[in-house]
């Protein structure tokens, strides 16, 4: 099926675009109205991501709204340890938890790759189903989290502010996480295989934890896990031609490393500028941000001011060319955001970017 809009695979691949493409994370949920209509319908919001019927029916709603140019799967990073055993569930203002966290040899003994088409299934009919509603209006996203940020969760039993426990892992028993994070990594590589063949155009892998640790510990337990898959994707594409991208928080002092990674998308948040992330990553991968969220709460004026500062901050340290950027916030959207303000944004990437 030919796409009608391809910009963004285009500027991943670093092709040549009439305007910058733009996406949001996040552009599917709580801030629009009728994303609360349809949570409230379906009873929960594992409810939603486990029926595919839902899950893009929730995909599409941002696309009606916005010319945005890219869907984005709707789902949450932490399916894949749902699937292999460890009872997900969300508490209602507390988020995600697990039932039966991972703490002990004998926890990360019993973990297995989950089977992509029974256990995680309904993730790749969700696939297929957007995949066929899209029409080829514009490019499906899959993604994953990284293993560092799925073994945070696993470890801590849920969210944290600390991440004692996992961090205590890494210092006092290093062989034990990287045994957990080696199988996890397996279970990302499949799971963004099996998206990918069920019809995702690109993938995104979501290192959120990244930034919380220091230098040592992020090339030990976070970067060499994110090499691994971009590796193993991409020698596993065959014909396949899928855009990898990494993104993280707080990654700006491994973009180089990352760019190195062999993925073809870098994701910046807005604690670096885009042209010293252009500097940094000598032009080797395509960019991906990095307007700071709360921007959004921003006057229209004020948010027009600040994607124009953005696309120019690229274009600078690109010699002047708007060529491999992708757009897209620092991080994700928030369920108070204005759904108008995010029509701003949208509107001003690709006005100001075709000038």
């Amino acid at each position: 099926m030919t796409l009608k809009n391809d910009r963004f695979l285009r500027a991943l691949r670093r092709e040549p675009v009439d305007y910058t493409p733009v996406w949001l994370m996040r552009q599917a949920g709580r801030y629009l109205p009728e994303y609360r209509e349809t949570r409230k319908a379906a009873g929960s919001f594992l409810a939603m991501a486990k029926n595919p019927e839902i899950a893009c029916e929730v995909t599409l709603q941002p696309l009606r709204r916005f010319p945005l140019d890219a869907a984005i799967l709707f789902s949450d990073i932490l399916t894949v340890p749902d699937a292999m055993g460890l009872g997900l569930y969300f508490v209602e203002g507390e988020g995600p938890k697990f039932e039966r966290p991972v703490r002990t040899e004998a926890d990360i003994a019993k973990l297995a790759v989950p089977d992509m088409e029974t256990e995680l299934g309904y993730v790749m009919d969700a696939v297929r189903t957007i995949r066929r509603e899209l029409d080829g209006s514009v490019p499906l996203i899959g993604f994953s989290g990284s293993p560092w940020t799925l073994a945070c969760y696993m470890i801590e039993g849920g969210g944290s502010k600390d991440f004692s426990k996992i961090k205590a892992m890494a210092y006092s028993q290093p062989a034990l996480l990287h045994k957990l994070l080696g199988v996890v990594t397996d279970a990302v590589i499949a799971y963004l295989s099996a998206q990918r063949l069920a019809g995702a155009q690109a993938l995104q892998v979501f290192d959120t934890w990244g930034g919380v640790l220091s230098p040592a510990l992020y090339r030990d337990f976070s970067l060499r896990y994110l090499q691994r898959i971009a590796k193993e994707l991409k020698r596993g594409e065959g014909a396949q031609r899928t855009s990898l991208i990494l993104f993280g928080k707080g990654n700006g002092p491994y973009l180089d490393q990352l760019a190195n990674s062999g993925a073809e998308g870098v994701g910046v948040d807005w604690t670096v500028s885009l042209e010293d992330a252009v500097w940094r990553t000598k032009g080797k991968v395509a960019l991906q941000g990095n307007l700071d969220p709360t921007t959004l709460y921003a006057s229209p004026d004020a948010i027009r001011e600040q994607v124009r500062e953005s696309l120019d901050s690229y274009a600078h340290g690109n010699g002047g060319s708007r060529e491999g950027h992708v757009f897209n916030l620092g991080h994700g959207m928030s369920p108070d955001m204005n759904p108008e303000h995010v029509a701003v944004v949208v509107d001003e990437v690709h006005t100001y970017s075709k000038r």
